[in-house]
């Protein structure tokens, strides 16, 4: 499913304004689609935007905006069209003959950056089942494509057969990959017994928030980390020892928005240390405009995971980050989120929380020292209940 090229795709991104997404949501939302597209390696160019009640059914956006889009596209010479949604087969198909270029809805597009970042034989498994499975359903669309682009003698009229034929491959490569995963599933199951019963804590989030930034700063290893969504897929397993009380940290793969649910089925062996934890380390970032939407994606990402509640830590990292506006004595517009500060937010609705709360930069080291102290205070609950003869039991 991916296409690799010396040359920089460029994009255009397109989204919908409904009654359940307002303006503001729609361009916080876009923005987040550009950054998953200079991820995966394209160069967003402009935004398209329209209201509706509902996406249209054939094509999506409206016929006028449609063809505004597509002038565009041929005008500037775009590769490419995404679009902030999940398209139907259908949708998908229609919206490639206006527009004559190659489309992605948000779906493929994180499935192929997965597939860019997968570096172990499991996870690279798993993002391969998930893009067959995305594919199943999209068959007719890739043979018409394929009609369109090579053309001629040989491809001609491809037919129900060779799809069908197609299907029964992809049909079958799911279930060796299925398969294939069940051994993974296994050896992990083994891997993780073998750990016997330490406390286990694992670190979620929204993606890119510095979970593997804070699993260095903890564990003193070197777990890579940079600047683009999705950099860990494969969880990371560390044996950390806090004033004398040893515990297992895992980091996990970013939760997302619309995370596509092929990927959250496929990837339930590496989410397996989520639902094994003792505690979670919730993390984010204080210093995105809708970190509050952010924890509401992963509260809700989490609840689809494990229905069991666990002892949670929110850590709101990259507080070097956060900007505000202080707003002058005789403005009497309204208090939006750019002009409130800091200390105004740990006073707010973070305050009434009944689970701990701590404000770090993992980046700059600050309160790390208060963090580790609220983690260890955890652990070592959990440790003395598991070992109530554990020699800690006197420190």
């Amino acid at each position: 499913m991916n296409e690799t090229s010396n040359k920089t795709e460029t994009a255009v991104l397109v989204g919908l304004i409904h009654n359940k997404q307002d303006e503001i949501q729609v361009r916080e939302y876009l923005d987040e689609l550009a950054f998953l597209a200079e991820t995966a390696g394209a160069q967003p160019i402009k935004r398209f935007t329209q209201k509706l009640e509902r996406p249209d059914s054939k094509t999506f956006l409206g016929t006028g905006k449609l063809n505004e889009v597509k002038e565009y596209i041929k005008e500037h010479e775009i590769n490419l069209a995404i679009f902030d949604d999940e398209l139907s087969p259908s949708q998908l198909r229609n919206i490639e003959n206006i527009l004559a270029c190659k489309i992605l809805d948000r779906n493929s597009l994180i499935l192929d950056i997965f597939a860019q970042r997968a570096r172990t034989a499991s996870a690279r498994t798993q993002v391969e089942l998930a893009q067959y499975q995305y594919l199943l359903p999209r068959l007719t669309r890739l043979w018409t494509h394929l009609e369109r682009q090579k053309g001629g003698i040989g491809m001609r009229g491809p037919g129900e057969t060779e799809i069908e034929t197609d299907r029964r491959i992809i049909r079958n490569k799911i279930s060796l990959l299925k398969e294939k995963l069940k051994t993974i599933d296994k050896q992990m199951a083994t891997q993780r017994k073998g750990r016997g019963e330490m406390v286990r804590v694992a670190l979620v989030g929204y993606t890119n928030v510095g979970k593997s930034t804070i699993m260095n700063l903890v564990s003193k290893s070197e777990v890579f980390a940079e600047n683009k969504l999705f950099a860990t897929l494969d969880t990371t397993v560390r044996k950390v020892v806090l004033e004398n009380v040893p515990f297992l940290l895992s980091d996990t793969v970013g939760f997302i928005r619309k995370l596509p649910t092929q990927l959250v089925e496929s990837f339930k062996s590496t989410l397996d240390e989520v639902r094994e934890a003792d505690i979670l380390l919730h993390v984010v970032d204080i210093s995105h405009p809708n970190f509050e939407e952010q924890i509401e994606v992963v509260k809700q990402t989490l609840l689809d995971i494990d229905k069991v509640e666990k002892p949670t830590i929110l850590v709101f990292n990259k507080i070097d980050a956060y900007k505000f506006t202080p707003k002058d004595e005789d403005d009497l517009t309204p208090i939006t989120k750019e002009n409130v500060s800091l200390v105004d937010l740990k006073n707010s609705w973070m305050s009434t929380l009944n689970t701990p709360v701590i404000f770090i930069s993992a980046q700059e080291k600050e309160n790390v020292k208060e963090f580790k102290s609220i983690l260890h205070q955890k652990v070592r609950e959990i440790h003395m209940k598991r070992y109530p003869h554990s020699k800690i039991s006197i420190l």
